[in-house]
């Protein structure tokens, strides 16, 4: 007892941890420590030389069939042909037609519908069921009563991305304006506004860059919903080229029908993200 008593005495409990050096902080990896532009583009190009090196390794050093995965040289080749010799850029024109087509339709008939629905509960609890219930379909399965409705023309394709893109846009635009600040909608109430002022002048402005947002995003989506469409009925696009390209085991061309899709994915996304900061700047304040 008395030797714990005087271990209990010589113990001293420091109130706090020292603070870590903020240089030496600062060397590695922290989380949510952000990195500067230069350094994320940086990093982002080297993730895609290193895939294109370990690609190549593969391919080129004969651990892979050329029957099952193309060398990047032979899919460059390749590409090459589908610009000079058998129209490609044609198909990239129909296929970015569709999903532009597809897309703009969706965005027209769900943003009022969405707004509606985040804005009157009465609307929420009648069409939100329905909406739940249709955006777990997925696109592909309504192709074949698609083509019994429309044939197999431009009709059907755009009606796949619409019915893949607008339930998902109802729902999330429903959500966004639905998470608006009661203190700006009642301080509204008490400056005079009736019950369309506050959807016009509060709700709308302030749901506007998260309705964007979610546009951002499915139209991602949309993307895979034209290549869906395209596999089966079509004579045009990025999808037909990939299925010509599979009966003929043409690896080279699937590659790169892939790769255009990313990039031109990939160009529409830094393109919304433009414009969104520049319609909506005030929201970053």
């Amino acid at each position: 007892m008395a030797s714990d008593t005087a271990r209990a005495q010589t113990t001293v409990l420091p109130a706090s941890l020292p603070a870590a050096p903020v240089g030496r902080r600062r060397r590695g990896m922290v989380p949510l420590e952000p990195v500067s532009a230069q350094a994320r583009w940086l990093l982002g190009l080297a993730f895609f030389v290193l895939f294109v090196a370990v690609w190549a390794f593969f391919t080129l050093g004969g651990f892979v069939s050329p029957t099952f995965l193309a060398s990047p040289p032979t899919m460059v080749h390749e590409a090459w042909l589908l610009f000079t010799e058998y129209g490609f850029i044609h198909d990239i024109g129909m296929t970015v037609w569709r999903v532009l087509g597809g897309f703009i339709l969706a965005a027209v008939v769900a943003v009022p519908l969405g707004i509606a629905m985040g804005a009157y509960k009465p609307v929420e609890a009648f069409l939100e069921p329905f909406v739940s219930f249709c955006r777990y379909l997925p696109a592909s399965a309504f192709i074949p009563l698609l083509i019994l409705w429309a044939g197999i023309g431009e009709t059907q394709k755009l009606l796949v991305i619409f019915i893949g893109s607008v339930f998902q846009i109802i729902l999330m635009v429903a959500v966004t304006v639905g998470g608006a600040r009661k203190d700006l909608v009642e301080a509204a109430y008490t400056l005079g506004a009736d019950s369309r002022g506050i959807v016009r002048r509060v709700l709308i402005p302030g749901a506007a860059p998260g309705i964007a947002e979610t546009l951002r995003l499915v139209l991602g989506w949309a993307w895979t919903y034209v290549i869906v469409a395209e596999l089966i009925g079509s004579s045009s696009g990025i999808g037909h080229m990939i299925t010509d390209s599979q009966a003929l085991l043409n690896t080279g061309q699937i590659i790169f029908g892939i790769i255009v899709i990313g990039l031109i994915g990939l160009v529409s996304d830094f393109i919304f993200k433009a414009v969104n900061r520049k319609l909506f700047a005030w929201a970053s304040l």
